[in-house]
């Protein structure tokens, strides 16, 4: 591998955990090309979560939906991992989030391409994404894209608003059915 935990140019790691972490390039594994981005736990303690990430400026997705995907490797990833894609507002809400934990990456894979498709609120000013490791593991990832999709391609956001009530319920904590 080369890198020496460097982030590739244009991106940066981070998380909760990211000295737990390590990322650069590899020129070994690889989908096309001469390299892909990976990121490591350093051993098998590894706490939390890294991810190897890009933030941009929401201005030219403004009212689209777009789509973010990549191919991605996994090695004894135990916990899990994934893409994620985040839309933010200026004032730092999130008005829509994906990042695969309902649908997560685990164990050993080889390539699979996978994706996030998020709606671009008019009112969003940053879009944040890239891949997350979380736990001990490995992780690959090339053959990044970026594209403006159709409403034929459905939304991943993790929230539906169909998965939600309609109104507050059982705030009195009387109800002993559990969901």
């Amino acid at each position: 591998m080369t890198g020496n935990n460097k982030a590739p140019i244009g991106w940066v790691m981070t998380g909760d955990s990211p000295s737990d972490y390590e990322t650069g390039l590899d020129d070994r594994i690889l989908h096309t090309g001469n390299y892909s981005a990976y990121l490591s736990s350093k051993d098998e303690k590894a706490r939390g979560f890294a991810t190897l990430m890009q933030q941009i400026k929401s201005d030219r997705y403004r009212g689209e939906r777009l789509r973010f995907s990549a191919f991605v490797k996994s090695m004894d990833v135990r916990r899990s991992a994934g893409l994620w894609m985040r839309i933010d507002h200026s004032s730092g809400d999130v008005l829509a989030f994906d990042n695969m934990m309902n649908r997560p990456i685990k164990g050993t894979n080889e390539w699979n391409h996978y994706s996030v498709v998020l709606d671009v609120p008019v009112k969003s000013e940053v879009i944040a994404f890239g891949m997350l490791l979380n736990g001990f593991g490995q992780i690959w990832m090339d053959d990044v894209s970026f594209e403006i999709v159709d409403e034929s391609v459905p939304v991943t956001e993790q929230i539906p608003a169909e998965d939600l009530f309609d109104e507050p319920v059982n705030l009195n904590f009387e109800s002993n059915n559990l969901i």
